[in-house]
């Protein structure tokens, strides 16, 4: 990984590491930044994971995870998704250069990811797409998102935003990251049914 390798850290990042209280020219050891001042409470937050349909990111290095749950005081929880692709249970890139099949693709991990916290599209608020090629795939990527969001009759659509942008892997050809809001069953913090 790139914390085993050495490092060759400029004048300037060693002048920010610093400032953060890190080691200027070695890996940090965990813990050193300083924790929630005394008396803070974190907000509750977990994990959101669907090995079924796709892997963890940190499989294969990435420092994120595929979604992330927030449970809200006033029993409002927010489930916030990383950038999902057509990424299938072992990592692996599903679909090379169909864009419409790894459209299809996506849109099935999120649903995954959103069914194993006992939601589903109904309680999204927002979506970003990221294309690599809009002009190329912009009338196909609007045809699929038209046909899938109108199949689960949403009233209203989700706000959502396209963007061009180069993704993490060169056979990826779209990405979408999203935010659910839902309202948690009484006082507790588990998933709904």
């Amino acid at each position: 990984s790139q914390m085993d390798r050495m490092i060759i850290y400029s004048d300037a990042e060693k002048i920010e590491r610093r400032a953060l209280g890190l080691p200027a020219c070695e890996p940090a050891p965990g813990g050193l930044i300083k924790q929630l001042p005394k008396g803070r409470t974190p907000v509750s937050k977990k994990a959101i994971t669907e090995p079924k349909v796709l892997n963890e990111a940190s499989e294969y290095g990435a420092a994120f995870v595929r979604g992330l749950r927030v449970d809200l005081p006033g029993g409002i929880t927010q489930l916030l998704f990383s950038g999902t692709a057509s990424v299938g249970p072992n990592g692996e890139t599903l679909y090379p250069g169909d864009f419409r099949a790894q459209l299809w693709r996506t849109y099935h991990n999120l649903t995954g990811l959103l069914a194993s916290e006992g939601a589903n599209w109904h309680d999204i608020v927002r979506t970003t797409c990221y294309i690599r090629d809009i002009e190329r795939d912009y009338e196909d990527f609007n045809q699929v998102r038209n046909h899938f969001l109108r199949s689960q009759r949403l009233d209203p659509l989700p706000a959502s935003t396209g963007i061009q942008a180069r993704l993490c892997r060169a056979d990826l050809l779209i990405e979408i990251e999203a935010i659910a809001i839902l309202e948690r069953d009484g006082a507790g913090s588990g998933p709904r049914p």
